[in-house]
């Protein structure tokens, strides 16, 4: 096995989009499964309306095919994203991952590097910041939980159709991460590195804090040809779903 890990966020897997549900479960076999570790950052679920929805055999699956992967050696991480922020223990179990508080410092084959869904650097879109706020407060959390999981499927579809309908009347700055805010969190972090997903526009940018020279990867979402960040000693790079894994930097 190579030393390798995989990035990937944004995929919004769901019943109604088999295509991809399809792509992954294929690229957890073809190209996960040689590399060091996996890390989801944010958003693998359309929406997740609680680990008792892993009664679903569609979530079930998902889970199922991420722990065939820890089974296989490859450590799995995930992070809570804006449509997924329910995700618990009981599927942490279920998938045999770990989940990861946003933002997670970690070193990356001795970079030190910063890890984020992404949503919290969207600051100037103050409307989706309040709402943020309200759904990770765990007092909003209790009682949606308290629903029944009929009707909480039901809430979380409403709540899809509002945001669509909401980005639709948002510019696409408004949208984007702030640099301000990007800026403070590597300053903070003391990170050289920040990698997030999000706002689905894969790229490399390089960022200057406090003189020094940072990078940021945003990672692709997997409404279309998808994509991944694989990064080895020697650097990252992004690559698309029918890439040759060897061709990631080792």
């Amino acid at each position: 096995m190579r030393r390798q890990t995989l990035f990937i966020a944004d995929l919004h897997l769901s019943p109604t989009h088999p295509d991809t549900c399809g792509h992954f479960f294929a690229w957890l076999k073809k190209v996960a499964s040689r590399a060091e570790a996996l890390y989801i950052l944010g958003d693998l679920f359309e929406y997740w309306a609680g680990d008792d929805d892993l009664s679903s055999p569609f979530n079930g699956a998902v889970a199922s095919a991420l722990l065939a992967l820890a089974h296989h050696g490859i450590k799995v991480y995930v992070m809570h994203g804006n449509r997924d922020f329910l995700l618990g223990e009981a599927f942490a179990r279920a998938s045999g991952a770990t989940l990861l508080p946003d933002p997670t410092t970690i070193d990356l084959y001795g970079t030190p590097t910063l890890l984020s869904h992404g949503d919290v650097f969207c600051t100037d879109d103050r409307e989706y910041a309040a709402f943020r706020e309200t759904v990770r407060s765990a007092a909003w959390q209790h009682t949606f939980l308290a629903r029944p999981l009929a009707e909480r499927r039901t809430i979380a579809e409403a709540l899809r159709q509002e945001s669509r309908q909401a980005q639709a009347h948002k510019s696409a700055a408004l949208l984007d991460v702030n640099a301000a805010a990007i800026n403070h969190a590597l300053r903070r972090s003391g990170c050289q590195r920040l990698i997030h997903g999000h706002t689905h526009r894969p790229a490399r940018h390089i960022h200057r804090v406090e003189g020094c020279r940072q990078e940021r990867w945003v990672l692709a979402d997997w409404y279309g040809d998808g994509g991944y960040l694989a990064c080895g000693a020697s650097g990252c790079r992004l690559r698309r779903l029918g890439d040759d894994p060897d061709a990631i930097p080792a």
